[in-house]
């Protein structure tokens, strides 16, 4: 009935490309969510780099632009106007920075507490005092929305574990809905060759892709590199993602280690910058091993990627991805560098482990759906705005 119509409002300025790792989950939680919902109108807040690539499937669903930058103090104060003037029932923020005044009932998707647990100077272009205010300021915006959400989801037990730890939320009122795995491009026509040497790599290689902030230990994986390369010389590292202040970061490492931009044109780091969806299977299918060497993660979708594109992985046993990854990686500790260099040796040598963490792989990707994903999305849409979700205490 007409009545039952409710107007849903999602926080998607991370839709795509341009939001990276949060921006693969908005897009596949939106585009899910509107496919699979046949009866509610949506609102969806886009950010002006995503505005004209987001289609509008149907005329039930309505995208309004939002000016004001994620983490601003412009986007806590214009946000919650949009909200209201949509006449939202329910939002939905796909990430932590909701605005504290917004005018409606809402849940929240927690992707890690990263903020929290690794703050560092290191992963800012501010000053130090600054950074400080700043992240005291996400530390209360993280507190209030997981506070006065109906409801909180979280991308794994894992991170439930920490929300629970850090703000003493009842369980009940976090669901784990786990991440799918991006749906790489099967019918690919590229040429392999023409792509690997459009960006100079030369197999075999070692691949890291994903961006370059602190915790993601890139420095320390060049550091074990740079010890193995002498006696493998035929072996590069790719490093892919976007560059940005924390890759030009990790490239001046690279150079300091004498790994790349060498005037003989031997290097032995590659940083390609941005690649396409369709380069980016090229490139993991043509690797030699997945390399994972994170401190903290929340959920992490690349080394299920390279799973899904039958590369061995070689992962942190750090946070989540024991959970995440199960039997289907090898296991290191970041810390550990000498044992980090030691797992990357015996893995390169053993072929065998190779084949079975592949097959491994195959089976623990099936268990990630983005599909169910949206479903469990939904569900929990429905039973906000029909009020059937029981309260429960913060």
């Amino acid at each position: 009935m007409k009545n039952n119509i409710k107007t849903i409002g999602i926080d998607a300025r991370f839709y795509g490309p341009l939001g990276k790792g949060l921006g693969r989950y908005a897009q596949e939680v939106v585009d899910g969510v509107l496919e699979l919902d046949q009866t509610n109108n949506y609102v969806i807040f886009l950010a002006p780099g995503n505005f004209a690539d987001f289609q509008i499937p149907n005329q039930r669903v309505k995208k309004v632009l939002i000016k004001q930058r994620w983490y601003s103090l412009a986007e806590q104060l214009y946000f919650p106007l949009a909200i209201w003037r949509e006449n939202i029932d329910l939002m939905h923020f796909l990430h932590f920075n909701v605005p504290v005044f917004c005018p409606t009932k809402f849940l929240v998707t927690i992707h890690d507490l990263i903020l929290i647990n690794h703050p560092t100077t290191r992963a800012t272009t501010l000053g130090p005092i600054k950074y400080w205010l700043k992240n005291k300021g996400y530390h209360f915006v993280i507190w209030w929305a997981v506070h006065m959400a109906k409801q909180v989801i979280a991308v794994s037990e894992f991170t439930k574990d920490d929300i629970i730890k850090h703000f003493k939320i009842q369980p009940a009122k976090i669901v784990v809905s786990y991440e799918g795995v991006a749906k790489l491009n099967k019918n690919n026509t590229d040429d392999p060759l023409a792509v690997l040497q459009k960006f100079g790599i030369k197999k075999p290689y070692l691949l890291y892709i994903g961006n370059a902030y602190p915790h993601k230990n890139l420095e320390g994986l060049l550091e074990v590199f740079s010890e193995i390369h002498p006696d493998k010389t035929d072996l590069q590292l790719v490093l892919v993602g976007r560059e940005d202040y924390f890759y030009k970061q990790i490239k001046d490492i690279a150079k300091k280690l004498n790994l790349s931009e060498r005037d003989d044109g031997q290097n032995s780091v590659i940083f390609t910058n941005f690649v396409s969806d369709q380069e980016m299977a090229t490139i993991y299918k043509n690797g030699l091993l997945y390399i994972f060497a994170s401190f903290y993660e929340g959920f992490g979708l690349p080394p299920l990627e390279a799973m899904a594109s039958g590369l061995p992985v070689l992962s942190s046993n750090r946070a989540s991805m024991p959970e995440i990854l199960g039997q289907a990686a090898a296991y290191f500790d970041p810390g550990d560098k000498k044992q980090f260099k030691l797992k990357i040796l015996e893995l390169i040598a053993d072929k065998k482990m190779q084949e079975s963490l592949v097959k491994l792989g195959y089976q623990q990707v099936a268990k990630y759906s983005w599909a169910d994903c949206a479903k469990q999305t939904l569900t929990l849409y429905n039973k906000i705005v029909s009020e059937k979700l029981p309260s429960t205490p913060n």
